[in-house]
């Protein structure tokens, strides 16, 4: 004769038991939630681009005026300039860059002026430079970059000279650095880098030191992180950015910029699409804090504009989506989803 068992004799105990975990996994989830609301950080919505939507566009900061120019937008390749008044919170267009139309390319400055070059421009890799003058709203041509042409490479000054490296070629990506004398007009090559060669990395400085990190080789984001002393032009080698298991800094095609003595990374190619998480770095302890993520719509091929007690995030791409959004980012604040 079989055994007849009763279930109602067993439910309450299994319904005790999956209540109490239903229990522990809500308590955990609240935790991490209640963490995700302490990030610290607030970005705020400034005035929209006035031209075309793109990506990959060339930037550099002079005081408080960026500019921008060159890029993508999907169906074309661009060439227009542009600069947006930092404490006016406004854009106006400039002369048109001199070169063919083009995207990732690179920019920098010294003693006022701005220079760019180098880029793609749907079939080719570049080399071609110019510099830019302000005052004059007027193009030079200047000697091109001896490096070579290509793309995706990263550029930054000390006071009196410019700095060219990374980048692919069209076959091969590269970690090679060379620096730009405006006085002789002439491309030195800048030895003792000892990273990995990358492409779509980013750059942020603060004081005589600038900081390098993120892009992607043989279709891995790097982990690698390096300052430079633009005093000494000497590289060193710092923590990687995978040093701790609860730091998610490597990407590719992200943006870097500094407010006053720290560093940021944010936006990028995290490798499974656009993020719009943001990365805060502290030179003084080589360590980093997540910020408060970036309010507008995850992305990738951004630009920054930003003088060292002011930053701003700006358009880029999100799959195919070209963006023209514009936001300022104050990292002590609280987050204000309203503003």
């Amino acid at each position: 004769m079989k055994t007849k068992i009763n279930l109602l004799t067993i439910i309450p105990s299994q319904m005790q038991q999956c209540l109490f975990l239903l229990m522990m996994i809500l308590a955990v989830t609240g935790c991490s939630d209640d963490d995700d609301d302490e990030l610290i950080g607030n970005w705020v919505e400034r005035s929209v681009f006035d031209g075309t939507p793109r990506s990959s566009a060339i930037s550099f900061t002079i005081n408080n005026t960026g500019y921008m120019g060159t890029g993508f937008d999907g169906d074309d390749y661009l060439k227009d300039f542009w600069k947006y008044d930092i404490e006016g919170n406004f854009w106006s267009q400039l002369a048109d860059f001199p070169g063919v139309e083009r995207s990732a390319g690179v920019g920098f400055i010294i003693s006022g002026n701005g220079y760019a070059g180098t880029g793609f421009d749907g079939d080719n890799e570049l080399s071609d430079f110019y510099q830019y003058n302000p005052s004059t709203n007027m193009w030079t041509s200047i000697t091109d970059f001896t490096g070579g042409a290509r793309r995706g490479a990263v550029a930054f000054n000390s006071t009196s000279t410019g700095y060219v490296g990374t980048g692919f070629d069209g076959d091969n990506d590269k970690k090679d650095f060379w620096k730009y004398d405006p006085s002789t007009d002439q491309w030195t090559e800048l030895l003792g880098f000892g990273g990995d060669k990358r492409r779509d990395a980013v750059t942020f400085s603060i004081g005589e030191k600038v900081y390098l990190g993120t892009g992607i080789s043989n279709g891995l984001n790097q982990e690698d992180f390096w300052v430079f002393d633009t005093t000494t032009e000497v590289w060193d080698a710092l923590r990687d950015l995978d040093d701790n298991d609860d730091y998610q800094i490597i990407r590719n095609s992200a943006v870097g910029f500094s407010i006053g003595n720290r560093g940021y990374v944010a936006c990028g190619n995290l490798g499974l699409g656009s993020s719009n998480s943001v990365w805060e770095y502290d030179p003084a302890s080589d360590l980093w804090e997540e910020k408060t993520q970036y309010e507008g719509i995850s992305r990738e091929d951004a630009i920054a504009f930003y003088n060292g007690t002011r930053a701003f995030v700006a358009l880029g791409r999100s799959g195919t989506l070209y963006l023209d959004d514009n936001r300022e980012f104050f990292p002590l604040e609280s987050e204000d989803e309203d503003d």
